[in-house]
């Protein structure tokens, strides 16, 4: 039995870290043996671009994106700006309508979700590509010129911005912990990119073809839906380095969890809405799917079995009531801790935390949660980007 608690806890510990460790290493032997670098040309054909944002209570940080914008057509020469207010109860809505006419502002009177918005402002144009952004990310001017010269591929439907975290010097232990995740993903995806298909977008930053668009329904992501939509579809989704984003990184702990807990839930309702077409991909994209993805939401739960196998494993040592007992000191002496702000055991549990809120939004999708409407956090609209 000794060995049965032991193989079993090794094995579901090797699926909650496989995500960030085995997976990334597969990937870079993957690059080795199928390379698909993506070299994006020098000059592009004549495109129409759409740049869409959806914003809620945003007066804090939506003068500057509206600045952003309009620096933004000013580079590509022809774009539509289109914003779509969810029926804020600030000020986001008279701040934008100091930009008319250069923004077409859409101004929904009461709330719908980020989903229903972008189908509205997609609605309304006609462009060759679309440019998916959030309200407190600030693009890159200068980056986004050569974004036409990865759509001159007729393979590729959607390109992934580059996302950094801002403000660095300022982080919370949360923040660092969040930068550091982000780090990991960026250089997971090129490595995607580089071998095929990054497996889906952040709605900070991406762009698609307009006639690849499907419409989302309200209580799945859109990010993540239009870019595994497109993949479907036998597009290829790629990184662009140099189309970049700033955005500044959730610094409170507890704001970090509920924004974890509901990013999965409508990503894992994206999933089961998807899972039907995914069927249909080849073996190695399905493969980084499932591992970038699905195992992925599912880390909290596999690390929590993990160490119930540990613990069942001390228990056929030492007896029951002491493993307990030993179990019980040892959880206390971490909570006392993290709570008293022990750097390690605070950068560990802020890991923790992070794969359970995501499992836990897993959860919450199969007992029916939809999170169509959001509040973006407090802490992400204080910060300045650059």
């Amino acid at each position: 039995m000794t060995m049965v608690f032991l193989i079993g806890g090794l094995v579901f510990l090797a699926l909650a870290a496989h995500p960030f460790t085995t997976y990334p290493l597969s990937l870079l032997l993957l690059k080795r043996w199928r390379p698909r670098p993506l070299r994006p040309a020098e000059r592009t054909r004549p495109y129409r671009y759409a740049v869409c944002v959806a914003a809620y209570n945003e007066a804090a940080v939506i003068r500057r994106k509206a600045e952003n914008l309009v620096a933004l057509r000013q580079k590509l020469g022809n774009a539509e700006l289109l914003v779509y207010v969810d029926g804020a109860s600030d000020d986001t809505a008279k701040i934008l309508g100091e930009f008319a006419p250069d923004i077409d502002v859409v101004v929904s009177p009461k709330r719908s979700g980020k989903s229903a918005g972008m189908n509205a402002l997609l609605a309304r144009t006609t462009a060759d590509i679309v440019i998916f952004t959030d309200a407190n990310a600030i693009i890159d001017p200068e980056g986004i010129v050569g974004l036409g010269g990865y759509f001159d591929d007729p393979k590729v439907g959607c390109v992934c911005g580059h996302l950094v975290y801002s403000g660095e010097a300022d982080f919370s232990q949360t923040a660092h912990v969040g930068s550091a995740y982000w780090r990991l993903e960026e250089h997971i995806k090129q490595l995607e990119s580089d071998t095929g298909s990054a497996m889906g977008a952040d709605g900070a930053l991406f762009a698609i073809r307009r006639e690849l668009y499907r419409p989302v329904r309200e209580d799945v992501i859109d990010d993540m839906f239009t870019s595994i939509s497109i993949l479907c579809d036998g597009y290829r989704v790629v990184r662009g380095e140099d189309f970049r984003a700033w955005e500044p990184p959730t610094t409170q702990s507890d704001e970090e969890f509920r924004r974890k807990v509901r990013i999965s839930c409508r990503a894992f309702n994206a999933h089961r809405l998807l899972w039907k077409r995914l069927r249909g991909l080849d073996a190695v994209t399905k493969y980084k799917y499932l591992s970038h993805k699905l195992l992925r939401w599912f880390s909290g739960m596999n690390l929590m079995i993990a160490g119930l196998f540990a613990w069942a494993l001390l228990a056929s040592l030492i007896g029951f009531w002491i493993s307990l007992g030993l179990a019980a000191v040892t959880m206390s002496a971490l909570t006392f801790l993290y709570a008293s702000g022990a750097r390690p055991i605070r950068l560990v549990g802020e890991i923790v935390f992070a794969l359970i809120a995501a499992s836990f939004g897993v959860v919450k999708s199969l007992q029916g949660e939809r999170f169509q409407t959001w509040t973006p956090p407090a802490s992400t609209r204080k910060s300045e980007t650059p």
